[in-house]
């Protein structure tokens, strides 16, 4: 399965695959030895050893600027759950075509992360279900009317050039908006910033 993904992959000529892991251990060696990390990991939730969802625990907390797409035959509301809360940036079921799986890491690479409609109801629910109370700094003037705004867009997962575009800014002014907003949130990603939003 995971040499038929990297072969889908390597046709495709934005991407490179710069290594495979056979387990959650092997991957984490490798990042902690080398200077070069991938942008993106796909992860797959049962590997030996380590398993995905303690192997993406630890990467976003050691390495959070990777973002971690899980890929699992999972598709259940708590599994979904689980996987956004350890601070996964997308979700992919392993029977999804592979016009969706392109489609899936070319927008985390782009955004940040994707969340499907299903996800996102799964996000909502679990909030509700769960009725988390962290983070409840939503006082009117905890966040400015402007962060609100590309908060609002980022939900939306609108790229940095579309907000821009819509705001009338420049992206670097929407990247410093997108900075504050991960500080003020306590945030380490853009799905941590979704999951706020949704609070």
């Amino acid at each position: 399965f995971r040499k038929g993904i990297s072969f889908l992959l390597n046709t495709i000529k934005e991407f490179e695959v710069v290594f495979e892991a056979s387990n959650g251990e092997e991957l984490i060696h490798y990042l902690e030895k080398n200077e070069k990390y991938p942008d993106i990991i796909m992860m797959d939730l049962k590997m030996p050893v380590i398993n995905g969802v303690e192997a993406t625990k630890i990467i976003n907390k050691s390495f959070p600027s990777i973002k971690i797409i899980a890929l699992t035959s999972y598709n259940t509301p708590s599994f979904i759950a689980n996987m956004i809360n350890v601070g996964a940036s997308s979700y992919l079921v392993k029977n999804a075509t592979p016009d969706e799986m392109i489609f899936t890491i070319s927008e985390v690479a782009e955004k940040g992360f994707y969340y499907n409609e299903e996800v996102m109801n799964v996000i909502h629910q679990d909030i509700i279900n769960t009725n988390q109370s962290s983070k409840s700094k939503l006082d009117e003037d905890f966040l400015t009317s402007r962060e609100k705004e590309v908060l609002g867009l980022i939900c939306q997962q609108l790229s940095t050039n579309e907000i821009a575009e819509k705001l009338f800014i420049s992206p670097r002014t929407v990247d410093g908006h997108r900075n504050n907003l991960l500080l003020k949130t306590e945030s380490k990603n853009m799905a941590g910033l979704v999951v706020f939003a949704i609070q």
